[in-house]
């Protein structure tokens, strides 16, 4: 049995990853690659990257196919383009890419330090409403917070 950091760790060897300042160098120099978030819902309303496409990581799969009610049309047909998966601390993003290359996507990487990473490189985060969220206001909301039953048991 694997635990999750294990299954990420196992699949960091396959999967590309690139850094926050290597993403926003592409898109100042005119070459955005497509940037999938692939968190819950409510962490992309509270902030995400700008023109960033959302596909929750639980029906990235049936997204990137035809004929499904999750289907997204526009991931569907990037197989061949550049794409960034992104998460909170880059490691959904991890299983995500693996999965999509799994799937014949050939040109997707994973953002190493996911948006943790984007926020403490200073880069800019929008909320749902489209206002700018203070790097203050994204450390608070990036800060781990485990209640007592999520924590492994003492032996």
């Amino acid at each position: 049995m694997k635990t999750f950091a294990e299954l990420v760790r196992d699949l960091q060897h396959a999967v590309q990853e690139v850094f926050p300042w290597d993403v926003e160098e592409r898109i100042e120099q005119g070459a955005a690659p497509m940037i999938l978030d692939v968190r819950e819902e409510s962490e992309f309303a509270s902030m995400h990257i700008a023109d960033s496409l959302h596909v929750p990581r639980g029906i990235l799969e049936t997204a990137c196919e035809y004929d499904y009610e999750e289907t997204v049309r526009e991931l569907v047909e990037a197989r061949d383009r550049d794409i960034v998966i992104v998460c909170r601390s880059g490691n959904r993003s991890i299983l995500a890419a693996h999965s999509m290359q799994q799937m014949g996507y050939t040109r997707v990487s994973s953002m190493k330090t996911g948006l943790r990473g984007w926020n403490d490189y200073e880069l800019q985060l929008i909320n749902s409403g489209g206002q700018v969220v203070s790097v203050e206001e994204a450390d608070e909301f990036f800060t781990t917070r485990l209640r007592p039953d999520q924590e492994a048991p003492k032996t």
